[in-house]
């Protein structure tokens, strides 16, 4: 059987730079979860998964519980996202959970790293940066070039 791989992103920029990415993702099973409802290309009707929109506010407890019901249904074994603020509740809940998680930091940041890229950092398996100029910021993390 095939690892189940989770996609956590915010909309816009955030989701287009993680799909970049599936060609690589597309031979295990995979699900998105996203925090706004959006019009959904083919390959992600039926398998998404609509979060609440939280700015760093009290919706992240309600994050946290969807998160959390999220991950012990689809029981996946990696998580995968470029960010922003819906990884950060399913990322602790990850390391509870023993899931691994790799992060990387969204494309649009050259010079300063993002808030959640600060976060994840700290909790990802695996951290990538996708400018150079950002390594002095994340000197574990792994350079790994521009998605788009």
């Amino acid at each position: 059987m095939k690892p189940t791989i989770g996609i956590v992103s915010s909309c816009g920029g955030h989701l287009s730079e993680i799909r970049a990415l599936l060609p690589i993702y597309a031979r295990y099973n995979y699900f998105y979860v996203v925090n706004d409802r959006i019009e959904l290309p083919d390959d992600m009707k039926g398998r998404t998964y609509f979060i609440r929109h939280s700015e760093r506010d009290w919706k992240l407890l309600l994050n946290f519980w969807e998160a959390w019901n999220i991950l012990r249904r689809e029981r996946p074994r990696l998580l995968l996202s470029t960010g922003a603020g819906p990884i950060v509740p399913f990322a602790f809940l990850a390391k509870l959970l023993g899931i691994r998680l790799i992060f990387i930091e969204i494309g649009n940041q050259v010079v300063h790293p993002s808030v959640t890229g600060r976060i994840m950092y700290y909790l990802s398996d695996r951290f990538y940066y996708q400018w150079k100029t950002l390594a002095r910021f994340f000197p574990r993390g792994i350079y790994g070039g521009p998605l788009l």
